[in-house]
């Protein structure tokens, strides 16, 4: 079942991170919980009350971890600290725990650089999910697959009861939209990465990209064979294009739903299960 109010919970979060606000301090329910999110694109740190209502978010575009792997360690532990330093400037109190999450199936050693980043950065690490899970929070899923696309992975975890009965991750993502790109266009990776983003270009970027998609949708039609699965939410930045959900439904014979604003659900998903922040509003 797919929570209703998930889509306008979504875009209010995006609302605060896009114009630098947050929810007033009267309007907010108990401790606030926070998370961080080392994407391969984007670090996102995000912050909600003890009701999960969105309180106030920052996103920092960065390269600093590759395919669940922290590339960067320096530069990832700085991205964290500046979001950090904002939220607390816009919040007026310090956040002291937050979770954080990672693809599924990564290696234990892998799993703690992460930690270790978010702990670097000056917080307790309260809680490590992996990405789908974290995101099912946010969709209120209890059965079906959540298929999360990143950049590097595309990670994908089955729940049965609203308990995960399968997950993997696979290396195919976003960045290997851009790398075809880059070869179709005989531009630059960095040209390429462009060229994807920009909303002018979308309908003949689908068109070039479209089977990395398809790959995408075979690898996931694999793992839900031997499971009862009828319904797929993706989310993810790789799969904002219009088109997206329609080739992953034809291609795996499942419904697809994708919510609003996908590349936001994982990121607020981590921080419903962040531990005490350390500050709150009216109980």
């Amino acid at each position: 079942m797919y929570d209703s109010n998930a889509d306008a919970t979504l875009r209010d979060f995006s609302r605060l991170i896009r114009d630098e606000l947050c929810l007033p301090a009267a309007d907010r329910t108990g401790a606030l919980k926070a998370g961080v999110d080392l994407g391969t694109a984007n670090i996102v740190l995000s912050v909600v009350d003890a009701s999960n209502t969105p309180v106030a978010g920052a996103s920092y575009p960065s390269k600093v971890v590759r395919d669940g792997i922290v590339v960067d360690y320096v530069g990832a532990v700085n991205v964290v600290r500046q979001l950090k330093a904002k939220l607390e400037q816009r919040l007026g109190c310090s956040l002291i725990e937050a979770g954080t999450a990672v693809p599924p199936g990564i290696l234990h050693g892998n799993i703690k650089a992460i930690a270790n980043v978010v702990e670097a950065a000056g917080f307790v690490v309260a809680d490590v999910s992996d990405e789908p899970t974290a995101a099912a929070r946010v969709l209120g899923v209890r059965d079906g697959a959540v298929v999360d696309v990143g950049g590097g992975t595309t990670g994908i975890s089955i729940f049965r009861d609203g308990k995960v009965v399968f997950t993997d991750d696979e290396a195919t993502g976003g960045t290997h939209m851009t790398l075809v790109l880059a070869g179709a266009y005989g531009v630059s990776f960095e040209d390429a990465e462009l060229i994807k983003m920009s909303p002018a270009s979308t309908r003949d970027v689908f068109a070039v990209v479209q089977p990395v998609v398809e790959k995408m949708a075979s690898i996931v039609k694999r793992c839900l064979q031997g499971h009862d699965v009828e319904t797929i939410y993706v989310v993810g930045g790789a799969c904002s294009f219009e088109q997206f959900e329609h080739v992953f439904s034809r291609e795996t014979g499942c419904k697809v739903i994708k919510p609003a604003e996908p590349l936001l659900v994982t990121p607020l998903g981590i921080a419903m299960y962040g531990g005490s922040a350390g500050c709150g509003g009216r109980s």
